[in-house]
């Protein structure tokens, strides 16, 4: 029996590692597809409670993120293309123009930027920009399609993990050594930061980015781009909706509208950053919290590093896999203490 132990691991350490090598392009979007399903389970369990059909269940699942998550990517993909082509590369050089003018001075702790600034304004020149115009669109456009790759993959793959998500778990606690309690407890625990997490970006990317789109709106810009580009703007820590309105200021101030200016930094700083990220945001990931199936324990600064730590590992899907590694690490430490008490460690 001992050797037919050996022979078995050894045969399935084999073949799980030409599985791996097999899957290993599609294993990031696979666990992308994965996390997003425990983080939406309770909707495709209602779903499933109303339609009484699994299928049915799971497509609308799958429609419902489409459209509340990879729509606006699509959207912006296309929509930036669009403006990339009737766009006036003039307009860079008369803001960048008006910038460098400009006689202000940086914060002691920002100093060490001043060079690389003024390094910058000094070598800007909008004949090579224009010249490298094509290839900066083909850089754009392979990634944009790499990206849309993923989202497809991610889209099909999330499907099969509502479908059959219930018998996956299921046969993984067989497969385990572990009680019930226990692997319901790491499972438990990944699941509601991942909801929380999901629905308070979500939510809160929705909200500010509506109130980014009416400003957008008032002075004749593009409403619903530049709403979803401040709403992904803001899930980037400290920095967030700053890459959106700063931007837009210093377009304005170039073509002399100094008002407009003024009114759309105002807007973002009070309204926004203030009012709805310091204050509104806080209660919007309270309520969340208080509706999830077991509120999360782990403190909200942890889950702020863990996206900052996810984003600059993994990138764009970071903020995803950030907070769904830490939960996970954070569970099996729990776990830890009750397994040392039966002596299985």
């Amino acid at each position: 029996m001992g050797n037919g132990k050996i022979f078995f691991g050894a045969i399935f350490l084999i073949v799980l590692y030409w599985i791996l090598r097999l899957y290993e392009p599609f294993l990031l979007t696979l666990t992308i597809a994965s996390l997003l399903s425990i983080a939406t389970y309770s909707i495709n369990l209602k779903l499933l409670h109303v339609t009484k059909n699994r299928v049915l269940a799971a497509l609308l699942s799958t429609l419902l993120l489409s459209v509340l998550f990879f729509g606006p990517i699509v959207y912006i993909i296309t929509s930036i293309g669009a403006t990339v082509n009737n766009f006036d590369p003039a307009i860079i050089e008369k803001t960048v123009a008006y910038i460098s003018s400009l006689n202000f001075q940086l914060p002691d702790a920002l100093s060490f930027l001043k060079p690389k600034i003024d390094e910058f304004f000094q070598n800007f020149d909008l004949t090579n920009l224009t010249k490298n115009t094509l290839s900066y669109a083909a850089f754009i456009g392979t990634n944009s399609a790499r990206f849309l790759k993923d989202m497809f993959l991610i889209i099909v793959f999330f499907f099969f993990a509502n479908l059959y998500g219930k018998e996956l778990v299921h046969y993984a606690k067989n497969l385990t050594p572990l009680e019930d309690k226990e692997i319901d407890l790491v499972f438990g625990e990944v699941a509601n930061v991942m909801s929380v997490l999901f629905y308070s970006i979500l939510v809160t990317a929705i909200f500010e980015g509506a109130l980014f789109a009416l400003i957008g709106i008032v002075f004749g810009y593009d409403g619903l781009l530049l709403g979803i580009l401040y709403g992904f703007a803001s899930l980037i820590p400290v920095i967030g909706g700053a890459l959106m309105w700063i931007p837009i200021c210093a377009y304005e101030l170039a073509r002399g509208n100094v008002m407009e200016a003024i009114i759309i930094a105002s807007y973002s700083i009070i309204v926004i950053s203030i009012i709805a990220d310091t204050f509104i945001k806080p209660l919007i990931i309270k309520y969340i919290n208080i509706f999830a199936k077991v509120p999360t324990k782990i403190n909200e600064l942890l889950i702020f590093f863990a996206i900052i730590a996810g984003l600059s590992t993994f990138g764009f899907w970071g903020m995803i896999l950030g907070p769904a590694i830490t939960a996970l690490f954070i569970s099996i430490l729990k776990l830890y203490e009750p397994l040392k008490s039966r002596n299985y460690m």
